[in-house]
């Protein structure tokens, strides 16, 4: 996990994830808790069925809202929760399955939303993701005006 690195110290990270994450959720906000991050679960709370789309929405707003600096988003299997959170012009969500993908998401992208699937990714893959993604700064320089044309937030 993300060792030699330090998880660069957001203001508030929220997590949401519909019924096919709940487990993994769970188990990501307590390790980021136990990492010192702050937390905002949006849920949902329980195994009642939702909608992923409603559950992105809820994230964009918070972000947008200022509740939340970064997201973390899951679904069953992330895929659709991430063409759902990039349906917002000014999201930037990306859909990793491993480290590679979680530090050049933030490097090359400046992604603000990490997205994983609940029933796809183990455990420990998945907190490795989010150490790296949390650690991991946007590079700039050339991928700032590939970011720019992305449009909605400017790059961090």
């Amino acid at each position: 996990m993300c060792r030699g690195k330090q998880i660069m110290k957001a203001e508030v990270v929220a997590l949401a994830s519909d019924h096919g994450a709940l487990e993994m959720r769970a188990m990501l906000a307590a390790h980021l808790r136990a990492r010192g991050v702050d937390v905002l679960d949006l849920g949902t709370p329980g195994p009642d069925a939702v909608d992923y789309p409603d559950m992105a929405d809820l994230l964009a707003e918070t972000l947008r809202a200022g509740r939340a600096s970064r997201g973390i988003l899951l679904c069953g299997t992330g895929i659709g929760i991430s063409i759902a959170i990039n349906r917002h012009p000014d999201m930037r969500g990306a859909l990793v399955h491993d480290a590679y993908g979680a530090r050049l998401c933030r490097q090359h992208n400046d992604a603000n939303i990490l997205v994983l699937g609940g029933r796809t990714t183990g455990s420990e893959v998945a907190k490795e993701c989010v150490d790296i993604f949390l650690a991991t700064p946007f590079e700039g320089g050339r991928h700032a005006r590939r970011v720019a044309k992305l449009g909605g937030l400017l790059p961090s």
